[in-house]
């Protein structure tokens, strides 16, 4: 296991988390989580609003409306009115042609998506024309964020009672018409222009020169109230779901135009495009429309034909011509139900983080299987909700509410939560698999561990070479001394007996009472060459006390060898299972063992085990019936050269065994 020191980072940041107790690090890793959401959202930012705006705006797509759009009409100077009048700009007499047959049509206002700086031929007989009609706006440019200077023609009709400098749009360029036309109405036509080249957002009122220019949707409805004296107000209303500024013309105060903290308006994408009447210029001066279509109506005269370049990316399209946006917002405007961000989105964002925060906190402390499935599947449908939700809103009640921010903490969150869970379920499945491996060996933990429980028998056959040691006299020591003494000198025997054994090569199968059992894989000369080492290096090495209390026989150590077949495995039903380890073989071994008493050897090998050992020096201690068994076995002992150490066995015939001994 990695030392503390090098582990990487995110180990550190579990290994810290996994100490705390489990609701803290919880409730800690949802802080990080709105930390870590706030941080990204604002590095990000553009980024960020191009995928809020792109995928919020599925709250129009989806739900789109295609009802032709009746009161409004597009005058669209298109391919074909182009074709048949020549390239654009038109002459001042086309124009004006243009604008006395729509006129003569009966409409009642005509919007014009179009700015005549320049002094041209002609420019009497438009504006003559544009008087005459029934109502008329032209388009004027104050130009945001420019580079260069610009100041063409003159900037008129301003809107009093607002005052600039209060979070409005302000600049000093601008493209107005030539002072001809002074006093023909007009509304701006500048868009905002977000990073994507889409246009979302219109400012209702621009400042220049410290008077404020209303844009042109808003200039119609003050065009039709012909009114001489363009007044409005700005004021800020109160409540979680109002907009954050309120626009009021004096002469229309029920018309409540919602705007941002910057006076922007946002424009709606409900309508599809083809809800929006196109009627194209050329069949206007031709004479060849229904006066059905035109008569009463509001128009807005504006290019289309793609050479022009009035062309901008919208949800719907990669190209749509710039006057479809002004009929957006008119259309808007007409139906008192334009879109806009509440003053407490920010508020109710957060709340909808908190309610995620909740659900995921409230999984992660379920049960293992609740929280293995139910982190993945709610970081996957929160930000799917938060979408909706905003979806719902912009539907049905025009409100941009925005889903990103609670979307982008349910994935962290969750994603946070999923691998703090995942570490404390391998933390606790480690403990517990280290625990069962220090009750069984660790093969065979590593199967109980990974494997479902069983009612049947699951054990395999396989060559086994066994040792089984027992400390004689363990339990008349055990009654003459402290209970705390007893367990004390078993414990320094099992563990000085384990680690001798995995030394070399072997593994405890079991602890049992004062005795254990060890095994080596194989009936082969290496495997008994291990298990004899292993015994040796036990007698020699293990010290057991010299003094026992008075009449009792000292403690030593038996240790009995032999190899063979035996059948390794789990028994039992599936609540209560045991490994064991079965065969004749097993058998032997013990009574082998027990035989290390009667012969007064310390270590006994059988005759199996001894033909695997031919350079070992083993000596006979001849053929006996064991306790159990039916048929004798030859037992050998390793040959010991100081007759004294033989405990005053009697002199006995010294054999090497090269082969042989019987079963």
């Amino acid at each position: 296991m990695s030392s503390p020191a090098r582990l990487n980072p995110l180990n550190r940041i579990l290994a810290f988390l996994l100490r705390l107790l489990p609701f803290n690090a919880r409730l800690l890793l949802l802080a990080v989580a709105g930390v870590l959401t706030a941080l990204l959202v604002s590095v990000f930012d553009d980024s960020a609003q191009l995928l809020e705006e792109n995928l919020g705006s599925l709250g129009w797509t989806l739900r789109s409306d295609s009802v032709p759009e009746q009161r409004i009409s597009i005058i669209a100077i298109d391919e074909k009115s182009i074709a048949q009048e020549g390239n654009w700009p038109w002459s001042r007499d086309t124009m004006a042609r243009l604008v006395s047959a729509l006129n003569g049509y009966g409409v009642q206002l005509q919007l014009h998506d179009i700015v005549f700086p320049e002094s041209a031929p002609g420019d009497d007989a438009l504006a003559a024309a544009l008087r005459a009609s029934s109502g008329t706006v032209l388009a004027q440019v104050p130009v945001l964020n420019s580079d260069q200077v610009l100041q063409a023609g003159v900037l008129t009709h301003p809107v009093s009672g607002v005052a600039c400098g209060n979070g409005l749009a302000t600049t000093s360029d601008y493209l107005g018409n030539n002072a001809r036309f002074a006093d023909i109405p007009k509304g701006h036509i500048t868009p905002i222009v977000s990073a994507d080249g889409a246009i979302r957002k219109m400012p209702a009122l621009i400042c220049v020169d410290g008077q404020a220019y209303p844009a042109l949707p808003i200039s119609a409805f003050l065009r039709a109230l012909n009114t001489q004296v363009w007044g409005a107000t700005i004021n800020h209303d109160g409540g979680l779901l109002a907009p954050e500024q309120l626009m009021q013309l004096d002469a229309y105060p029920g018309l409540r135009i919602p705007l941002d903290a910057d006076g922007n308006m946002r424009i709606s994408y409900r309508k599809r495009p083809e809800a929006f009447q196109a009627i194209s210029a050329a069949d206007v001066l031709n004479g060849s429309v229904d006066a059905a279509m035109l008569d009463n109506s509001w128009v807005l005269v504006g290019a289309t034909a793609f050479g022009i370049g009035d062309i901008v990316p919208t949800p719907y399209s990669g190209a749509a011509p710039g006057v479809e946006l002004q009929a957006r917002i008119l259309g808007s405007l007409l139906d008192t139900n334009m879109p806009y961000t509440p003053s407490g989105a920010p508020i109710l964002l957060a709340l909808l983080s908190l309610i995620s925060a909740a659900v995921l906190f409230v999984l992660a402390g379920a049960r293992e299987r609740i929280a293995s499935y139910g982190l993945p599947i709610a970081g996957l449908l929160l930000p799917i909700a938060a979408l909706g939700l905003h979806v719902e809103l912009l539907g049905s009640s025009h409100l941009w509410l925005g889903w990103l921010s609670p979307a982008l903490f349910s994935l962290i969150a969750a994603s946070a939560l999923m691998l703090l869970e995942q570490a404390r379920v391998r933390s606790e499945r480690s403990r517990v698999f280290g625990n069962l491996n220090a009750y069984l060996p660790s093969d065979v933990a590593r199967e109980i561990a990974y494997s479902l429980p069983s009612s049947s028998v699951n054990a395999r056959r396989c060559e086994a070479t066994l040792l089984s040691a027992d400390l004689r006299n363990f339990s008349a020591f055990s009654e003459a001394r402290p209970p705390e003494e007893s367990a004390a000198l078993l414990h320094f025997f099992f563990v000085k007996a384990q680690e001798i054994i995995e030394q070399h090569g072997g593994r405890i199968h079991e602890f049992k009472g004062d005795g254990l059992l060890a095994i080596w894989d194989g009936q082969n000369e290496t495997a008994a060459a291990q298990a004899l080492r292993a015994a040796q290096q036990m007698q020699a090495s293990i010290e057991l006390p010299q003094h026992p209390p008075l009449g009792l026989e000292p403690l030593a150590l038996g240790i009995g060898i032999e190899q063979g077949p035996v059948l390794i495995g789990s028994i039992g039903p599936a609540q209560r299972r045991t490994h064991t380890l079965l065969g004749d073989t097993v058998t032997i071994t013990l009574r082998i063992q027990e035989m290390t008493a009667e012969l007064a050897q310390p270590i006994l090998v059988g005759e199996v085990a001894a033909r695997s050992l031919p350079d070992q020096a083993l000596e006979s201690q001849g053929s006996y019936l064991l306790s159990g068994l039916r048929t004798p076995h030859v037992l050998f002992s390793p040959f010991v050269a100081d007759v004294s150490a033989r405990r005053g066995k009697p002199d006995q015939v010294s054999l090497t065994v090269v082969s042989g001994g019987r079963r």
